[in-house]
């Protein structure tokens, strides 16, 4: 019989005891039964201890293995936390380095049309220079050759 089962016994038993008159409230207990449920009480006992031991230890067990798996888990999430942030952190950085890399690039395609339009600038002026020179040897030679051509009909109509 299981422990509970005996305590309830005993309980009956003493409930159904039959109290002695001007005894000052003792009762008369099969006293032979009384003894045959404690024996079986500490026969059980044992067993019933073994078995809450067993639990105990069984708890104790689930608990460290819980605190185990809790700390592997809170582990592996730092651990992720760590990637997730280093990835951010080298992501930030990428974008940060894109951002300097146009910037500068902006500045420089500036700097180059700058250079470019002065460069267009002073070969148009020297071209422009250098056709208005033509231009003013070519006047002059036009106007040479009139005048040799007037002197030249002068002296044939001479």
């Amino acid at each position: 019989m299981k422990m509970d089962m005996l305590i309830d016994e005993l309980q009956e038993i003493v409930d159904a005891a039959f109290t002695l008159p001007l005894s000052g409230g003792k009762t008369v207990v099969n006293t032979e039964r009384i003894k045959e449920i404690i024996d079986e009480m500490r026969s059980n006992l044992p067993q019933e201890l073994r078995q809450a031991k067993s639990i105990a230890a069984d708890r104790a067990n689930i608990i460290a293995r819980s605190k185990e798996e809790a700390e592997q888990i809170v582990q592996q999430a730092e651990e992720r936390a760590k990637v997730i942030t280093s990835e951010s952190e080298i992501v930030r950085m990428a974008q940060k380095k894109a951002e300097e890399i146009i910037f500068n690039a902006n500045n420089e395609s500036v700097k180059i049309k700058a250079a470019t339009n002065a460069y267009i600038d002073d070969i148009m002026k020297k071209s422009d220079e250098q056709l208005s020179e033509n231009l003013a040897n070519l006047k002059k030679t036009r106007q040479s050759l009139k005048a040799l051509q007037q002197k030249g009909g002068r002296s044939a109509k001479k």
